[in-house]
């Protein structure tokens, strides 16, 4: 092989190594923002905490769309005051004001980014893709607790509130679906 084709095929392959990790760090970054809370976002459990400490955090709540979103979205309370380890749940309502089904997910982190790891939702409508029908508004629920190990993080123990951000975007309807909606007008209070 000649040195000319030698370095033509490093540098075909620097260009694919290239691409193939560009390709790999949008799954890697997910995966170690769940892993380490990184960025804000928040740890997943299937039950609530063992430990309830008699000390409170305030949580507040906080909603916003993107701009092509054309629901109107936002917290049913503004904040609450829990123990730390204890389960809270919050409700957060989406309108559809349109003459069309729309299908949304929700984006989501906490503030400051420290408590994301000890943020711990057991269950949320973020989870799952929400389909509002024309003139529809719905309730979403979203249960969840702070972890007791906050109070033993150096660079988390002196947290006092807790800001959980949710961001609405548009997304395709389920297969089928805007074929079965299509012309139906249905309006839940």
């Amino acid at each position: 092989m000649s040195p000319q084709n030698r370095t033509l095929v490093k540098l075909v392959g620097v260009v694919l190594l290239m691409g193939g990790l560009s390709w790999a760090s949008v799954p890697f970054y997910n995966w170690f923002c769940r892993v380490t809370g990184f960025g804000g976002v928040t740890g997943v459990s299937d039950k609530g905490s063992d430990t309830i400490l008699d000390q409170t955090i305030t949580i507040r709540f906080d909603a916003s769309l993107e701009r092509q979103m054309p629901w109107t979205f936002k917290p049913m309370e503004r904040q609450i005051d829990i123990k730390i380890g204890e389960t809270g749940l919050a409700f957060y309502e989406a309108h559809n004001p349109t003459n069309r089904p729309v299908a949304g997910q929700a984006a989501y982190n906490v503030f400051p980014y420290e408590a994301g790891g000890y943020f711990i939702k057991i269950d949320c409508f973020c989870f799952t893709e929400q389909v509002l029908q024309p003139g529809e508004t719905v309730q979403m629920p979203v249960s969840f607790y702070v972890d007791p190990g906050i109070v033993d993080d150096i660079d988390a123990k002196h947290i006092h509130s807790i800001t959980l951000s949710y961001t609405f975007y548009e997304i395709d309807l389920p297969t089928g679906q805007a074929a079965l909606d299509t012309g139906t007008t249905k309006s839940t209070n």
